[in-house]
């Protein structure tokens, strides 16, 4: 049997566990897109203790900041969208990402709270930890998502009492609601969880299936996007149960096909996966309209200084390095370029310089969001690169990981570049 594990409102959870003045609370999370980095003055950042493909290593912290001085800006303008509501504010009809302004009017009472990453990702580590413990197999998900593998370790008919004591025992040891989806496959089991929600726990047999299934819309199955939606729909599916009656209409769309319907119907036999390996690693910042070029590019420096600070510490050696502009008026500019050359910090910073001239197409127009990022990393560092160059990047990457060390130990703040300045 596989058991999906997901942590009910994580975010606001989080902070109840160390709040308990917001329990039965209209309460939710905000994020604003964190532009102290651009600042001149230094800022708290943490060095995240989790691992996988789905965190940052870059914590900022907000502790200690008020909702006002988190959400209104220096104009006095709400800003902020909703990462996370509880359900006495969804019943108020605060959904994730409505913004913080429009949650404000449908709850007025609505208790704003800025966000706590690293109380995040330390819950998360210590969950990891835990279930560890007490499952063979286990595969993180999301920060706040397990699947568990219990075949031959829990008897069928004892799996509610396993599960059971794994939801007391967290909300013991972490003070987090939790709810458990159970059931022969991980998408079947994951798909369960919607319906054990909140604080529940859902088994479906492997003769349920078809039934569990028949009648639930195709947008609750994990992996069917807006757009796998409009093409279901043009076959008149809209429902899990007609998926399962087109079997050939699916096996004709070979293996994408096949694999959705397999999952669907509670036939696949996937497996945990045990690591999760990043396959691009990028940062990027929205922001208040600018039109100055100069300004623009001095943020895609400090952007570098991030990222390169992220690439060392993964210890990888990217061959693609990516740039995407966006403009007022949701107008796009994106580029990639390829290379072969020993990773390190001046490099970067020049690729991304230059990326950013050739790819800013409407000069005159003014630039809201930047996004860089870097993939297609070399397993054998010294093989294809370029040999000519090899000697001088082995120096600058030699300069990268001193730096890195400084940075790890005083703050990634700590030396900056005269172009950020």
């Amino acid at each position: 049997m596989f058991i999906h594990l997901d942590l009910d409102c994580f975010f606001v959870s989080a902070h109840r566990s160390i709040d308990k003045s917001l329990n039965n609370i209209p309460a939710a999370v905000g994020g604003r897109s964190n532009l102290n980095i651009f600042d001149r003055k230094k800022a708290i950042r943490h060095i995240s203790n989790s691992s996988g493909a789905f965190v940052s290593s870059i914590l900022s912290s907000n502790e200690g900041k008020t909702s006002k001085e988190y959400f209104v800006d220096d104009n006095g303008r709400i800003r902020g969208i909703i990462t996370t509501s509880s359900y006495e504010a969804r019943s108020y009809g605060v959904k994730t990402a409505m913004s913080v302004n429009e949650a404000l009017m449908l709850c007025p009472k609505l208790k704003m709270i800025p966000p706590n990453y690293p109380l995040y990702h330390e819950l998360s580590f210590k969950l990891a930890n835990l279930l560890e413990d007490k499952i063979p197999s286990i595969e993180q998900f999301s920060i706040d998502e397990f699947f568990g593998d219990v075949t031959g370790w829990i008897d069928d008919e004892d799996i509610y009492d396993f599960a059971k004591g794994l939801q007391d025992l967290i909300q013991e040891e972490l003070g987090l609601p939790i709810s458990i989806g159970i059931a022969k496959t991980k998408w079947i089991a994951k798909l369960a969880t919607e319906y054990a929600k909140p604080i529940g726990i859902k088994i479906v047999k492997e003769n349920e299936v078809d039934d569990f299934i028949n009648n639930i819309p195709i947008s609750k199955f994990p992996g069917i996007g807006k757009g796998y939606q409009g093409r279901l729909k043009s076959y008149g599916i809209s429902t899990l149960g007609q998926i399962r009656e087109k079997r050939e209409l699916f096996y004709s769309w070979k293996k994408p096909g096949i694999q959705l319907y397999n999952r669907v119907c509670g036939i696949e036999r996937e497996g945990i996966s045990l690591k999760k390996s990043k396959q691009s690693i990028g940062i990027g910042r929205t922001f208040d309209p600018i039109l100055c070029r100069i300004e623009l590019k001095r943020r895609v420096n400090i952007l570098c200084r991030y990222l390169s600070f992220l690439v060392t510490k993964a210890k990888v050696n990217p061959q693609s390095f990516f740039l995407q502009i966006r403009y007022e008026y949701n107008i796009k500019s994106k580029e990639t370029i390829n290379t072969n050359r020993l990773f390190n910090e001046a490099y970067l910073k020049h690729c991304m310089t230059k990326l950013f001239e050739a790819n800013d197409v409407h000069p005159t127009h003014q630039v809201i969001q930047i996004n860089i990022s870097v993939s297609n990393f070399l397993e054998n560092r010294q093989n294809s690169l370029n040999l000519f160059e090899y000697e001088n990047d082995l120096k600058q990457k030699e300069l990268t990981n001193q730096i890195q060390k400084l940075r790890s130990k005083f703050g990634i703040d700590i030396i900056k570049n005269a172009s950020e300045l």
